[in-house]
């Protein structure tokens, strides 16, 4: 992979991690709402979202690590 390419895959990678981060912090922030409003289920199904995001960074932390341990 051209060094360029591979900078560039860096910091997508980086940048997905911190965006899937930020939704699922707001996901969570607002099922707590929903809960506070009485939508338990609404709350449950924004928080199984969340959880989601979460599981989803796994994979790009793992592609960020081989990444970078390939320099």
């Amino acid at each position: 992979m051209a060094n360029e390419e591979r900078a560039k895959l860096k910091t997508l990678l980086t940048y997905w991690i911190e965006h899937n981060k930020e939704h699922a912090e707001e996901f969570r922030e607002w099922a707590e709402k929903a809960k506070e409003f009485g939508e338990t289920e609404i709350c449950d199904e924004i928080s199984q979202a969340a959880q989601d995001l979460d599981r989803a960074n796994g994979p790009l932390y793992q592609a960020l690590g081989r990444l970078e341990e390939g320099k």
